[in-house]
């Protein structure tokens, strides 16, 4: 067949069909991921064999190097290499691979590819190289998934494909943790293995500053290095370190080598050079550009910090310009990322020279400044041929006239950056912050704190739908960020990013009509075999049992369900606390539970155990289901509903989960109507506590009963029950000689005002209560 005419009319049929549907696909062994946007397959099957050659147009290295990486790839999974020829194979040739550009039609852009695999062979065509690289991912993703010395058969099949978003990204901060040349390459290559193309590179911060600047040495001699490191959750009070040195930065070489190594995959490296805020490093090095006489140290812990950059010194300009002008020197991108976000405007408040700058300047306050601070960074920048982009807080006090903004605190910034007709780039916390835990908090590794697991992230759509058809043109695309506070190694980073970097690939990728999450974790398993024969230390939190225990009132019962964001297993459970095995009972549906129990469920696979199993307690006592009359209404914040304090389930140390009802300032009083007279022995009350978050345990607890719901009998008062510090859920407990009782009151006092040691010191606290238990 003519390749030429081939091609074209597939293209062609590419064109028509734009991307209002995709071709129907059989039941056969195809598990791309991210889905293409038209795929069908074909009768017959393409044989792997020693023969097997690639061809490529004579006289061009680009495209000979994209082969050699193909080949490479298909030795590592079946053993052979495909030896590489630079010519164009001859009309009915067979056995070989093609990849060739083409213009005709151009509606592939730069990025999208097709294929056509048929059993004499395969083609790979694309507008550009780029896409022709993306195309070897679908091809690599068409071999079997673990390495084998079997006769490999790739399935017929056709595929026309292109990108959603132009800017499909992955992030990771290496101040925090540093890590090493070698993983940041690694790195790359996962973003390309999920046809990602713009690698964020976190390169300096309080915590340590990562990048040589041949004028500024000092930076790498000093700001490289801490002398210690926070242990721990910085919540886990008080706060411990571990008193060993740590540091690293990257040469200028090795720099080049990454930019490199990353345009050799058509990946851009976006620098990220921190300013006004999160400048301690380099403070540390040059105390002359804050507002203070310091002293200065390289942060050993995670947070905000007061001393930034003096807007008020021309040092100050003078400094960031040369860095950057090494920095440009080094990176190709179009962009270059300021930060921006997180600078406390406390110092320059009280600095004569911030506040000259104010006056001369004729800005109306320290947010003016900052906008300032970034406009005069974008014009040298522009004056450079280059382009800014920082986090949504370079919106306030007016947006300099060309930044682009990464919208990380929810949309709310991109929105309003896109309907000011500036490009965005899409990173809300609460969908892909990969720092975030993915699976049950009582399994997983400590993190900052969120919950985004695989579910969460492959249902964001980074376009808001509050945005006009002209205002969604702004919206460049969306990236993930990997924040390395509570991720000290390339392992643990490879659990963080694996295998949500899957369900972001698709998110970023696929056309949203064609998402599909049940057909996504079906493919997903064929991906897992993939990661594990990479050796890939991804996270089996998709594989954890969700437990969702609802209330049946009328059957003073419990409805249990189970779910897993994983495909292809079975579901096994006990009541009775102990380990669930394949002999378990098997889950074949929701169920009801009338007694207490605690639950154990897992997911298995060939019967093993995979990932861990999880635990929900359901408590079936005496106060279950029953009245309760608050003295004050919760906060709006808090407020699931009087039943959630007597439903037998019990919230986690995520106060956002639902469970939990909350007072801000205010004592909790609660009167549960056990509905007649019962003898009671044993009253119970859980509460969370999260610093960081103002939500405190309370001072004291009172228990009292009533037989006629006037008079009450106090049968305990417990007092200093918040000594504990750090995260935790705590219930506090009290048993008594057997009262008879009808009415259960309970009384809780709120901290208040939190404590002056605290970062949160004198600000009013939450008091957040779950389950009222009577026994």
């Amino acid at each position: 067949m003519n390749f030429r005419k081939n091609i074209t009319l597939f293209l062609s049929l590419f064109f028509l069909l734009g991307t209002g549907g995709t071709f129907a696909q059989s039941n056969s062994p195809i598990s791309i991921i991210p889905k293409p946007q038209h795929l069908t397959s074909q009768n017959g099957q393409f044989t792997l064999n020693a023969d097997t050659k690639i061809h490529v147009p004579a006289k061009n290295e680009e495209l000979k190097s994209i082969a050699d990486k193909l080949a490479q790839s298909i030795k590592t999974a079946t053993g052979v290499q495909p030896q590489v020829v630079l010519k164009d194979p001859k009309k009915k040739a067979k056995n070989v691979i093609q990849l060739s550009l083409t213009t005709t039609p151009d509606t592939l852009g730069k990025e999208g590819y097709t294929l056509e695999v048929t059993p004499d062979q395969i083609i790979l065509a694309a507008n550009q190289p780029n896409g022709l690289f993306i195309g070897t991912q679908s091809i690599k993703q068409l071999l079997p998934p673990q390495s084998t010395k079997a006769p490999v058969i790739i399935p017929a099949v056709r595929i026309a494909d292109k990108p959603r978003y132009e800017w499909r990204g992955m992030h990771l901060d290496v101040t925090r943790h540093f890590m090493p040349v070698e993983f940041v390459k690694q790195y790359i290559d996962y973003l390309a293995m999920h046809k990602l193309n713009t690698f964020h590179w976190h390169l300096t911060d309080d915590q340590g500053w990562r990048i040589e600047i041949k004028k500024h040495p000092k930076l790498t001699e000093i700001g490289a290095w801490r002398d210690s490191t926070l242990i721990g959750h910085y919540w886990d009070l008080p706060q411990t370190y571990d008193d060993k040195r740590h540091g690293g930065f990257y040469t200028q070489e090795q720099v080049k080598e990454v930019v490199k190594y990353a345009q050799e995959r058509y990946i851009t490296v976006v620098p990220e050079i921190e300013m006004p805020g999160h400048a301690l490093a380099a403070l540390a090095t040059y105390p002359e550009l804050a507002c203070t006489a310091g002293p200065f140290k390289v942060e050993g812990k995670w947070g905000i910090f007061n001393d930034i950059f003096c807007a008020g010194n021309e040092q100050t300009f003078a400094f960031l310009e040369d860095v950057l002008v090494e920095v440009i020197a080094l990176f190709p991108s179009e962009y270059i990322h300021i930060g921006g976000d997180e600078a406390p405007k406390t110092r320059w408040k009280e600095c004569p020279k911030c506040q000259k700058r104010i006056a001369e300047e004729g800005l109306k306050d320290e947010h003016e400044l900052q906008s300032y601070f970034v406009q005069r960074m974008e014009k040298f920048l522009n004056s450079k041929g280059r382009q800014i982009i920082g986090w949504d807080e370079i919106l306030e006090g007016g947006l300099a006239p060309n930044a682009t903004v990464m919208s990380w605190r929810g949309e709310k910034g991109g929105i309003e950056a896109a309907k000011q007709n500036h490009y965005v780039v899409m990173t809300p916390g609460n969908y892909v912050y990969f720092d975030h835990y993915q699976g049950d908090r009582a399994l997983e590794p400590v993190t900052i704190h969120g919950a985004n697991p695989l579910s969460r992230v492959y249902s964001y759509n980074p376009t808001p739908a509050e945005l006009s058809k002209e205002e969604q043109k702004y919206i460049l695309g969306a990236q993930a960020n990997v924040w390395t506070e509570y991720i000290p190694n390339t392992k643990h980073v490879e659990y963080m990013a694996f295998p949500r970097i899957s369900a972001l690939s698709e998110v970023l990728w696929t056309p949203l009509h064609l998402k599909d999450w049940e057909d996504f974790k079906t493919r997903m398993q064929q991906q897992y075999q993939r990661y594990d024969a990479m050796g890939i230390n991804y996270a089996k939190s998709a594989f954890q049992v969700k437990q969702q225990l609802q209330v049946v009132p009328e059957r003073k019962a419990a409805k249990v369900t189970f779910t897993t964001d994983a495909a292809g297993t079975d579901m096994y459970y006990t009541l009775d606390g102990s380990e669930p095995t394949a002999n378990s009972q098997k889950y074949t549906g929701p169920f009801e539970l009338t007694k207490a129990a605690v639950i154990k469920a897992g997911s298995f696979k060939g019967g093993q155990l995979v990932g861990q199993a999880t635990t929900k307690v359901f408590d079936a006592h005496k106060a279950f289901n029953r009245k309760v009359t608050l003295a004050k209404e919760p906060h709006r914040s808090f407020s699931p509903g009087t039943a959630a304090l007597v439903n037998g389930i019990h919230g986690t140390t995520d106060h956002y989960d639902g469970h939990w009802l909350g007072y801000l300032k205010d004592d909790l009083e609660a009167v549960i109507d056990l509905e007649q007279v019962h003898s009671v022995s044993k009253i119970s009350s859980s509460y969370v506590q999260h610093i960081g978050y103002r939500v405190f345990l309370p001072t004291q607890v009172e228990y009292a009963v009533s037989e006629d719901g006037k008079n009450f009998k106090t049968v305990k008062v417990i007092s200093n029950t918040g000594k504990e510090e750090g995260i935790m859920r705590k219930t506090v407990a009290a048993e008594f000689p057997a009262t008879k009782a009808r009415y259960v009151k309970v009384t809780a006092r709120n901290v208040g005002i939190a404590p002056a040691q605290y970062p949160v010191g004198g600000r009013e606290t939450w008091l957040l209560v779950d389950e009222l238990s009577v026994e």
